[in-house]
């Protein structure tokens, strides 16, 4: 299996004028080795690790660039017979978790920042939460450890996963749109398969920003980041053109939609649905307009709701397989 190991490959950019870090043809599985958000926060994963603070000369390091280097991602990742015009399947096969991860308050991001009515959560303060194995004996069915009194079930996903936009230059800390970019959507997660527009020779793929969990908005912009291992295969659907990103998952489909104010981010979605189900299941935008307002199966998800430079607020529209019939 071709592996990138972390440290080899560290891109904070989606730019089409990069060097193919690695090629592999469809269906091939390949594994890459992220690193965290801010790029080694947490530093080993001893009993006793070394975790640096917001406040640290590793921090102000990465916020020596602007908008600033956090958010790491691996990249290009050419895939053979991937084509301008077509729209590139990313199936995610495993995602294994680092023995850390952290979240907390990074001054400056969220909603809460500058405050005086909440000074306690202006406050710089990084929470380290322990990822424990689960029954497979790795964390990709664990548990995070947020503190002696509270553990939940992990729910690895990616947070960054884009090809390279056609004539722009899009940081991996700020790019979102129909390529996909930093939407920290947690369906992008094991057994789901992830449909993007190629605009260039190869696809181009970008992948990084691993979360071992997240709850609905990421409100504060940091859920559990963390370093990890995903294993990944690629096909490609020819001469197609999709609204925005689309995510199958074994018993529904999610449409996606990226934009500000959060409303408009719901619009997007919706319209991405309607086109979906009639170009694919041949439900019309009448049917499926009508119910999106009855049905109780169709579910809006809020992924993404952080205040932070110009990051865009990111929803799906949810609905299950089993309806993916004409109502009339």
């Amino acid at each position: 299996m071709q592996k990138i190991n972390r440290g080899e490959v560290t891109k904070y950019a989606f730019d089409w004028r990069d060097k193919a870090v690695l090629n592999v043809k469809q269906n091939e599985v390949f594994e890459l080795e992220t690193d965290d958000a801010l790029s080694g926060l947490i530093e080993d994963d001893s009993d006793n690790p070394k975790v640096h603070d917001f406040l640290s000369d590793h921090v102000i390091k990465l916020q020596g660039a602007w908008p600033p280097k956090y958010n790491p991602v691996i990249g290009p990742i050419y895939i053979d017979g991937c084509s301008a015009g077509d729209v590139l399947a990313v199936t995610i096969e495993s995602i294994d978790p680092w023995r850390y991860g952290y979240s907390g308050i990074l001054p400056g991001i969220g909603p809460l920042g500058d405050s005086k009515s909440w000074e306690d959560c202006s406050e710089p303060h990084v929470q380290r939460i322990e990822h424990l194995p689960g029954p497979s004996g790795k964390t990709r069915d664990g548990k995070g450890k947020y503190s002696d009194k509270l553990t939940w079930d992990l729910m690895p996903f990616c947070g960054t996963l884009a090809t390279a936009p056609e004539r722009e230059v899009f940081t991996s800390l700020l790019g979102q749109g129909p390529f996909g970019g930093n939407i920290d959507c947690r369906e992008i997660r094991a057994g789901h398969t992830i449909l993007l527009n190629s605009y260039h020779e190869g696809g181009l793929l970008y992948v990084g920003d691993m979360h071992g969990s997240q709850g609905d908005t990421e409100f504060t912009g940091i859920a559990d980041e963390t370093r990890a291992n995903i294993c990944l295969r690629c096909e490609v659907i020819k001469n197609k053109r999709i609204r925005g990103v689309r995510i199958i998952k074994p018993d529904s489909i999610v449409a996606v939609g990226i934009n500000l104010p959060m409303e408009h981010a719901v619009y997007d979605a919706c319209w991405n649905m309607m086109e979906w189900l009639r170009d694919e299941y041949s439900i019309s935008h009448k049917d499926m307009y009508i119910r999106m307002s009855c049905d109780p199966a169709f579910r809006i998800r809020t992924y993404q709701m952080v205040r932070a430079v110009t990051i865009q607020h990111v929803v799906g529209a949810e609905y299950p397989k089993e309806r993916l019939s004409p109502a009339f």
